[in-house]
Formats: structure tokens, C-alpha cells, sequence
């Protein structure tokens, strides 16, 4: 009988196996060193073990790890009002992962509509987009690629292109059960596509018009990524719903909802809850998180140094063909050719660089935020002769 996989084929696995990383570097199991350009998804802000961190969740799991929301636990307190100031919104719910802090998101905008007296609320998602892989989640999701089995799906959805004014201007006109509005400040899987400032400022004029909800997903944006501390920010901005995780604790897992004005009156006690979250544990990593992107300048470094790898790999393949575009926000960024490219993934890996290919053509880079220009240079060193071997390449 033929060896079974003890864990389940959900994803297609490269071949390395990390044992241990320090700041931007990963080492595998054989001792070989690579440039984490990926940060797990957008995930290890402060890069890897990280001193302030390290230690402070040590002395954490030596206080209390777990003690459930049926108890008031001040580190709670002091994260919320530490994202509250900058975000200038007034209530947040804690959970475990983006997931779920979209899932809370789109029962807040359900409810909302039901308070009002509709029995069938619509919330407008959008095409290419990515919010999870719940039944909920998964139905705003833009990606048939995904849905596929899954059907059927949850309905109450109705998708639109992304910074298509004319085309919310008329769902609004033939929708009148719509409650919000689901976007990306900067879709990620979708091939890091941002809403662009106009249309964002678009949106909040519409929902104050029409007494919608203005939800932004800032689970891959937010937390400093862009330069601000979330994307929306550029534009602006102010959501009504705002989910957050990945980076927010940089590699524990959390998640949030920061909620504002009539959204964040919608939950009362007993609409909702999690047994995990708002842990002890994962309200350190976030408040560490916080104050150490503070102390070390991590946003103003995200610009910089996210600046400097679009503006080299744009002056260095001017006038190429193969290359479509690069775009995205401080160190959220994705360099479109003109070609699938997923075979990078691996060469990179061999090269000593850790990236990621979304949408089939994109590379997508998501370093940790302590990225510094010398390495950005190292980088690029390895990324550029890869791209031009691409692209040389039918």
C-alpha cells in the first residue's frame, strides 16, 4: 500500500523546507540562505525573529496565552484604541485571520440592511477580487477559479468592475435592496489592481448618498504596507468597515474589524463572537507590532524603499514589450509581463529569493517592511536577470 500524505492536498508545495529566519532572511534545513520577498503573504511585518517580539511573547506565554471573551483583558483594550488612533474609526471586534474578519464584515452589512426593513440586502463586490474561502467569503470573491465545487453559492452579491464609476452609478439606479459596498483598497490576488483614488472618494460620496456602507478589505494593504497605515488612506478616505489581520501581528495570527459610525452600533451581544480571538497572545504581537513600526520608521521606509524597486524595474525594462506594467503602493508590489510566469517561482528559489506569481503573469512582491534599500538592491540583483531570462523566452 502506497505512503498517504498526512496533511491534505490543498496546496502545491515547493520543495524547501524553512527551519529558521532573522530579519529578511529565511534559511532552509540544508542551511541555504534566501531574501524573504513574500513575508508569508504579507504577513511577518517586522521581518523574522525580531528582538522586541521575540521577547515580548515570551513573557506573554509565561503570563496568560487564553482567557476567552467572557472576561475583560486589558492588552484588548490597548491594541483597539492603538488601531482606533490610527484610523480614526471608533470600534473594532477581534478574530483570528482575514477570513473571518471579512466573514464579521459582510453579516455587519447584512444585519444593517435587515435593521432597516430589508429582507434581501445586496452587498456590490467586485470582479478579481479576493475576501476568503468561506461559503460567504468565497461568493464575494471575483475568482471562478476558486468557487468552482463549491456551488451553490451565497447569494446577495452583486459584482461590478473595479474603478468603474458609470457601472455602480447604474447598480445603484437598478438595485434598491444594495446595503454596501465590498472593495479592495488593493487587490491582491487579483494581481495587485488598486482602487484608485478617485474612484474610492467615488464610493464614499455614493454611500452617504444612498445610506450605504463603505467596506474596505485592508487585509493584505493595511498595517503600514503602502507607506500609511492603510491603503485607503491615500485617497482620503474614510470607511464605515474596515477588516485587517495578516500583517497586524506579525505572524501570530489575528485579524479585526474596525467598524465606524451606524456600523459599529450593528453587533450586539449574541450576533456574534470567537473563542480564539483577541487572545492575549496575538494582542501583544499586535501591539509590539505597532509601536516597533513606529520606533523604526516603517512606513516612511516602505515608501522609500518600495519606490526604489518600481522605479528601477520601470527604468530598466522602458521600452520592453514583455513588460505590462508595474504597479502598486510602498512595498506592495506587482510587476506584470505580458506571459505566464509561475516557472519563476521555483528559479527564484533556486537564485535564493522567496516570491510569489498571482493572477498567472504577476510577480508579486511583499517583503517585510524592515526591507532596506541595500537589500532591495540584492533583490533586484537576483529578480532582473530572471525577468529578462523570462521574457527571452517565448
Amino acid at each position: 500500500m502506497a505512503a498517504t500524505q498526512p496533511l491534505m492536498n490543498t496546496y502545491a508545495q515547493q520543495p524547501v523546507a524553512f527551519s529558521h529566519g532573522d530579519g529578511v532572511w529565511l534559511y532552509d534545513t540544508e542551511g541555504k540562505r534566501y531574501l524573504d520577498g513574500l513575508a508569508g503573504i504579507a504577513v511577518n511585518t517586522l521581518g523574522h525573529n525580531h528582538p522586541k517580539l521575540v521577547a515580548g511573547l515570551r513573557e506573554q506565554i509565561g503570563r496568560v496565552i487564553h482567557v476567552s471573551n467572557l472576561f475583560v483583558h486589558p492588552l484588548r483594550d490597548e491594541l483597539a484604541q492603538l488601531l482606533l488612533d490610527r484610523s480614526g474609526m471608533t470600534n473594532v471586534f477581534f478574530c483570528n485571520s482575514g477570513l473571518e474578519a471579512n466573514e464579521a464584515a459582510i453579516k455587519i452589512a447584512r444585519k444593517y440592511g435587515h435593521d432597516r426593513g430589508i429582507e434581501r440586502p445586496e452587498i456590490v463586490v467586485y470582479d478579481k477580487s479576493f475576501h476568503g474561502r468561506s461559503l460567504a467569503t468565497l461568493s464575494a470573491t471575483g475568482n471562478e477559479k476558486v468557487q468552482k465545487g463549491f456551488g451553490p453559492l451565497v447569494e446577495g452579491f452583486v459584482r461590478v468592475k473595479l474603478n468603474d464609476a458609470g457601472e455602480i452609478r447604474r447598480v445603484a439606479a437598478d438595485h434598491p435592496n444594495v446595503v454596501a459596498v465590498f472593495v479592495e483598497a488593493i487587490q491582491g490576488e487579483g494581481g495587485i489592481q488598486p482602487a484608485h483614488a478617485d474612484y474610492l472618494r467615488e464610493l464614499r460620496r455614493l454611500c452617504d448618498e444612498k445610506g450605504w456602507l463603505l467596506m474596505i478589505d485592508e487585509v493584505q494593504c493595511g498595517m503600514g504596507r503602502t507607506g500609511k497605515w492603510f491603503a485607503h488612506q491615500w485617497a482620503g478616505v474614510l470607511p464605515d468597515v474596515m477588516p485587517l489581520a495578516k500583517g497586524l501581528g506579525s505572524g501570530v495570527p489575528i485579524g479585526a474589524v474596525v467598524a465606524h459610525g451606524a456600523a459599529a452600533e450593528v453587533f450586539q451581544p449574541g450576533n456574534h463572537g470567537t473563542t480564539f480571538g483577541g487572545n492575549p497572545l496575538a494582542m501583544r504581537a499586535g501591539i509590539i507590532t505597532i509601536h516597533s513600526m513606529e520606533e523604526e520608521g516603517l512606513l516612511d521606509r516602505a515608501r522609500e524603499v518600495g519606490d526604489f524597486i518600481m522605479n528601477r524595474v520601470r527604468t530598466h525594462f522602458a521600452g520592453h514589450s514583455g513588460l505590462v506594467e508595474v504597479r502598486g503602493q510602498g512595498l506592495m508590489i506587482g510587476i506584470e509581463l505580458d506571459r505566464p510566469c509561475g516557472d519563476l517561482v521555483t528559479l527564484a528559489l533556486d537564485a535564493g529569493l522567496v516570491l510569489n506569481i498571482t493572477a498567472d503573469r504577476v510577480i508579486r512582491l511583499l517583503p517585510p517592511l524592515i526591507l532596506t534599500l541595500e537589500h532591495a538592491r540584492h533583490l533586484l540583483d537576483i529578480l532582473i536577470p530572471l525577468i529578462e531570462a523570462r521574457l527571452a523566452r517565448p
